[in-house]
């Protein structure tokens, strides 16, 4: 009850959202239901066997959720590399190369995508953190990189809390020039500190992090929501409807880190410059369509929610006052699945699926797969492939179901095929995880 008094006060202040606020709904909806079952693979059907965690949760549109499931080519996966320590981004060097996270401790790593060979971490990166212990996240290399071997990345702080323990500070972006000739990177700069900087008591995830560059030559990043509990004030638990931080939001920053020119809040009064769209819980994946040039996103919602969503310039994408699914105890979080002004995902799991990465197919190697939306699936444990057809999920097939582990991120590689990073950590961030993720190369059979 607490999430919906919440809810329901910050409404209030936030007109014309006021007019339309429900009366608080009853506390317990859904019982806790354990492990989200295995998917069920039957040809034109929904991969889901439960009943959705928010009752009479029905879909805006059709296609809009529980796509039937629709098989497609075989495919050889060959394990590149098994001795990643909790892998989080990569992106693809001009040699074939790929360029590879670790989260925490945080490194970086360069792996042969033929062999699997990885290089020790790369030297030079911790005087990027004011902290001891620092994490990484997304990294990508610059449009011009054959010419300045610039790359750019995210990553948090680590440091203690009040109560003794540790906690990770907001998500930051740096950039820095890549030597791969000596394994290092050199002239670090952090370009880019969001707000509030150390907004969370924990340990966390719902970081974002995700960095794409846009037609322009801006960095897009996502920033999640750093939420504790319904009851904090410091940061208020509605952060990513209020345009004064950070917190639930995707930005868009120049390469020195200035705000983007053309962006929404320029010119509003105590609103952050930086901001792109607002409303945002855990945005995990970024990723613009080839031939269309829009750019998708994955977020990850509480007990069912998991969001697709196609990010528009300005836009609210609700979080939290309009949600698919309900809180983790199992009581309504908001009685609005919709709400006008908030623009609606085009495709959700409920039950929750954790999405995490993602990544258009855009190689020649599956030709069936062609524009394709792939999906890595961390409590899921698999890799999804959505079809899409004028905007709109038709189908989705789960990869990689076998492996029974988590998936944190895919790429296509220069060579046409599906790079995919394993999680073998678990839902919460530890800094004693083991090295046993898996750097995959998925290619025809």
């Amino acid at each position: 009850m607490k999430r919906i008094a919440v809810v329901a006060a910050c409404l209030f202040l936030l007109s014309p959202l006021a007019a339309q606020t429900p009366p608080p709904p009853a506390n317990v909806v859904q019982k806790p239901r354990g492990p989200t079952p295995v998917p069920v693979l039957v040809e034109g059907q929904s991969i889901e066997t439960w009943s959705t965690e928010l009752p009479n949760n029905e879909p805006l549109f059709p296609q809009q959720t529980r796509a039937p499931y629709r098989a497609s080519v075989r495919f050889t996966v060959t394990t590149l590399n098994n001795q990643l320590r909790v892998p989080w981004g990569m992106d693809f060097l001009p040699d074939g190369k790929v360029l590879v996270t670790e989260r925490l401790p945080g490194t970086l790593r360069i792996l042969d995508a033929n062999t699997g060979a990885m290089t020790p971490p790369l030297s030079g990166l911790a005087p990027v953190s004011r902290t001891a212990q620092f994490g990484m996240l997304d990294v990508v290399l610059d449009p011009d990189y054959r010419r300045n071997r610039r790359i750019f990345f995210t990553f948090f702080e680590a440091g203690p809390n009040t109560n003794g323990g540790l906690t990770n500070s907001n998500t930051f972006v740096a950039r820095a020039t890549l030597d791969q000739a000596a394994n290092a990177v050199r002239d670090i700069q952090v370009i880019f500190r969001t707000i509030p900087a150390w907004p969370s008591q924990r340990l966390g995830a719902k970081t974002g992090g995700r960095i794409v560059f846009d037609p322009r030559g801006n960095l897009i990043v996502i920033i999640g929501d750093r939420d504790d509990n319904p009851s904090q004030t410091t940061p208020p638990w509605l952060s990513p409807q209020m345009l004064d931080n950070d917190l639930g939001k995707t930005i868009r920053i120049t390469p020195d880190g200035l705000p983007a020119a053309g962006n929404p809040y320029l010119k509003t009064p105590g609103a952050r410059p930086e901001i792109f769209t607002i409303g945002h819980r855990s945005p995990q994946g970024l990723a613009y369509e080839p031939g269309t040039g829009k750019l998708w996103q994955s977020e990850l919602g509480p007990r069912g929610g998991d969001e697709i969503n196609v990010l528009t310039l300005g836009k609210n994408y609700g979080w939290p006052v309009v949600v698919n699914g309900i809180d983790y105890p199992g009581t309504r979080i908001s009685e609005l699945t919709h709400k006008d002004g908030m623009v609606p995902p085009v495709y959700y799991w409920d039950p929750s699926r954790n999405p995490s990465g993602i990544a258009f197919y855009r190689g020649n190697l599956f030709p069936q797969w062609r524009g394709s939306l792939f999906v890595s699936m961390l409590d899921g444990r698999f890799l999804d492939r959505l079809t899409l057809r004028n905007g709109r999920v038709v189908a989705e097939e789960p990869l990689l179901m076998d492996l029974k582990t988590r998936i944190r991120d895919v790429g296509v590689g220069p060579d046409g095929a599906v790079y995919v990073l394993t999680d073998g950590g678990t839902s919460s961030m530890t800094v004693a995880s083991a090295a046993s993720s898996s750097l995959l190369k998925l290619t025809p059979k």
